[in-house]
């Protein structure tokens, strides 16, 4: 049987490099990128020109977008230009070559504005004695409530892939990812709540390249099985098949 061809965006990055080691022998990869991806086909091209970036799609099964610019302080111009622009040229360059499935890494920072308020504050602060053991978890079908500019460019991120979902029959899978770091291990109290490990996202993306979807678009929390997380994956779990394989306390 082929491997699946699977198309990444942002390959030379934290994640893409992790699922890259990973999933190389599972699947015929293939990279979007600035600059090249040394052992894999690559197309080189500046992602928000469509038309520069559609040879990129032919005769792809899947496309994993991985390409952002993950916090704010590298201004909005560039924000407006990887996750607004060229979020919504990868949509339609899919949709426009005939792509089964996108994977959007979306991010858990769409909710991270209720860590402002008891008693997710609480945890935040690791003054957990003051959290109640029936602490209530943010599920996928609260209001989004994104704490900084990059946030809402995700939810945007979200918004833009069920429109392309309901309107031009592409399936999209958004993963709402925790904190992923270079050294694999969180580094104070805030990240022990969100913290992924580069294993645990693979698997994530992993499962929603072969998920069989109920309807066309769907969204899932995804972290770590950390002890103190606030963020339910318990959709992930029992649709995703998601089980994470690391703990923040370990």
């Amino acid at each position: 049987m082929a491997k699946p061809r699977i198309l990444v965006t942002g390959m030379s990055g934290l994640i893409g490099s992790a699922f890259r080691a990973a999933m190389q022998e599972e699947y015929q990869l293939s990279a979007l990128n600035r600059r090249d991806v040394a052992g894999v086909p690559t197309t080189q091209a500046d992602l928000s020109d469509l038309e520069a970036i559609q040879p990129a799609f032919s005769d792809i099964d899947a496309v994993v977008h991985l390409a952002a610019v993950i916090h704010d302080g590298h201004g909005w111009d560039a924000l407006l230009n990887t996750n607004i622009i060229v979020t919504r040229n990868v949509f339609e360059a899919a949709v426009q070559a005939g792509v089964k499935r996108v994977v959007f890494t979306s991010s858990g920072a769409t909710v991270a504005g209720w860590e402002r308020t008891p008693p997710y504050s609480d945890l935040v602060q690791g003054d957990y004695d003051r959290v109640p053991e029936d602490l209530p978890l943010i599920t996928e079908e609260m209001a989004t409530r994104p704490a900084n500019i990059y946030a809402s460019t995700k939810v945007w991120g979200e918004s833009i892939a069920r429109h392309y979902a309901d309107n031009h029959g592409l399936e999209v899978v958004c993963l709402r990812i925790g904190f992923a770091n270079e050294a694999d291990r969180p580094e104070n109290a805030r990240q022990m709540l969100v913290w992924n490990s580069q294993r645990d996202v693979v698997q994530a993306i992993r499962l929603s390249i072969g998920l069989e979807m109920d309807g066309r678009y769907d969204c899932f929390f995804i972290t770590s099985d950390n002890k103190h997380g606030y963020r339910n994956l318990s959709r992930a779990r029992d649709v995703l098949k998601y089980e994470p394989q690391d703990r923040a306390e370990l």
